[in-house]
């Protein structure tokens, strides 16, 4: 085992808000690399996320955002397993980061599994009607069309978005973060966006 220093566990918990021991465990690991302990610890955030997701989310909290200019609002409501949980400054910042990438980036449904068929079929029919109309052959379109009905889902699905605030990483994993942190199940379970003339 490597020997760490203070500073360096102090600024792995700054950068990912967990706790000392598992800063100075991380890091030990990596042999005193800060980068390489940030992957371990994300990797575990991953597992422990993967192990509390059947965990029942009864409480939470519901946040309210309005944007600058007074043209867009968003309601979100967050849930985890204890209010204990609910009221900490993690999952209260955590609701308002949420909110804002709502107001931004402006996604249609939660998750892949929300998405509804006929949005999906018109998406369909209109990727196959751009293609037929640039010339594309007939045995490429279903590939191409099967791609971009993919990228589909990153694009209106909150979970599946690269995260406003961090990019190199989808809403998804920046939950699987949080629950690691918090060491409970949370979960995004509705919201809406209110916005001026829509």
């Amino acid at each position: 085992m490597a020997k760490v220093s203070l500073k360096d566990i102090q600024t792995l918990r700054t950068m990912t808000g967990l706790g000392m021991l598992d800063c100075k465990k991380a890091l030990e690991e990596s042999e005193g690399n800060v980068e390489k302990a940030v992957e371990i610890l994300r990797k575990r955030g991953v597992a422990l996320a993967g192990k509390r997701a059947g965990k029942e989310t009864a409480e939470g909290i519901v946040y309210a955002y309005i944007h600058p200019g007074d043209q867009t609002g968003v309601l979100v409501e967050i849930n985890c397993e204890t209010d204990f949980v609910a009221r900490t400054p993690a999952i209260k910042e955590f609701a308002k980061d949420v909110a804002m990438h709502i107001a931004a980036i402006k996604p249609r449904y939660i998750s892949p599994d929300e998405v509804e068929q006929s949005f999906l079929d018109k998406e369909r029919e209109i990727a196959i009607a751009q293609l037929k109309e640039q010339g594309k052959p007939d045995n490429m379109i279903e590939k191409i069309v099967e791609g971009k009905m993919k990228k589909i889902y990153n694009e209106v699905c909150l979970l599946k978005q690269p995260f406003v605030k961090d990019d190199k990483q989808t809403v998804e994993e920046v939950i699987q973060a949080l629950s690691a942190k918090t060491g409970e199940n949370v979960k995004i379970k509705r919201f809406a966006k209110f916005e001026i003339g829509e």
